[in-house]
């Protein structure tokens, strides 16, 4: 009886061994899927704001002006936010960066309120630039058509109805040699980069966007909860923006209005800075690719990488249940065999 007992615990353990393993290493995935971040997400390590390229409140210096900061047209400065648009019709803002951006790689966070009396009609939205000459007050959200750079556009109203297959409001990017047209009536879908649905406006709270251009790639990213998580927009790779470009950002409304609100600027080099840059005539913007002019079936959805996740550690999970029920079928075949040499 004392062998048999023996003999049990023997072909047991191996089996045990297997399933404490298979559960040991099912919990390490899922808490390295929780915990570990993309290391360009804003973590203080990464993300030191340079002074010259940030605003934050107090936003004035002396008298009217803003240290290293420019702005025109509607632009009303106060000691809580920067409005480039009341919700007024035809009203057109901006300010920019004066100085020049010397780092290769970069990113920047602008935290902002979208908001109005309108709850279905509103309208037009605003646009975060990147660009080699800075924001003039022109056709694009407020800026010039035909620039030399990138446009991160936030857009409220859809002035082509029925050709989109996505809702607005919605956030697209725009890589420009200073060639291309933006066709406001189409919404710049014949020149979008990439896109997203993302329901930034009328919000009680700040919603924040952050931009990253890092090894040739652009990252767009959206906190719209105010709970200090970033999910997803976009990302698009093979994208060269030279370096000496200004930071800029401008608003614009039409017969439609809104009240757009810019609350701080953060920017931060994600490389060493470059002095002494002699720029040349073709060292100009470009990517790889840009999106379908029109029916993008799908967008970037933020709840993407949690739900590849959760399929992911349900399939891994899938397979461990199956290695441990293939150990105890093998364990219990040998168990037979051996009750019956025993008997």
């Amino acid at each position: 009886m004392f062998g048999k007992q023996k003999i049990k615990m023997m072909t047991l353990r191996p089996v045990v061994f297997l399933l404490y393993y298979s559960l040991v290493a099912l919990l390490a995935i899922v808490v390295i899927e929780c915990q570990v971040k993309d290391p360009l997400r804003d973590t203080p390590a990464t993300f030191t704001p340079k002074r010259e390229h940030t605003l934050t409140k107090p936003y004035q210096g002396a008298g009217m002006t803003i240290p290293n900061w420019e702005f025109f047209g509607s632009t009303i400065v106060t000691n809580n936010y920067i409005r480039l648009t009341q919700d007024a019709q035809s009203r057109q803002g901006g300010i920019w960066n004066s100085m020049p951006y010397r780092s290769k790689y970069w990113q920047v966070e602008v935290g902002f309120r979208i908001h109005g009396q309108g709850t279905e009609l509103y309208g037009d939205g605003f646009a975060i630039w990147y660009v080699r000459d800075p924001p003039q007050v022109g056709p694009v959200f407020g800026n010039q058509d035909y620039f030399t750079g990138m446009g991160i556009f936030f857009d409220t109203y859809a002035n082509q109805q029925g050709v989109h297959s996505h809702g607005h409001p919605y956030i697209s990017g725009m890589i420009n040699n200073g060639t291309m047209h933006y066709d406001h009536d189409m919404d710049g879908t014949h020149s979008e980069l990439a896109g997203c649905e993302c329901k930034f406006r009328g919000s009680d709270h700040e919603t924040r966007a952050l931009i990253t251009y890092y090894n040739d790639e652009i990252t767009i990213k959206i906190d719209v909860e105010g709970d200090n998580e970033w999910h997803d927009c976009f990302k698009v790779t093979g994208v060269y923006l030279p370096p000496y470009y200004y930071f800029g950002i401008t608003a614009a409304t039409g017969d439609l209005s809104d009240n757009h609100d810019i609350l701080y600027v953060k920017a931060a080099m994600l490389s060493p800075p470059i002095y002494n840059y002699a720029p040349k005539d073709d060292d100009l913007p470009k990517a790889d690719a840009i999106a379908p002019p029109s029916e993008r079936l799908e967008s970037h959805s933020s709840g993407m990488p949690a739900l590849r996740r959760f399929f992911m550690i349900v399939c891994i999970g899938a397979a461990i249940i199956a290695v441990c029920g293939f150990g105890y079928f093998l364990y219990t075949s040998q168990l037979r065999n051996t009750r019956k040499r025993l008997y």
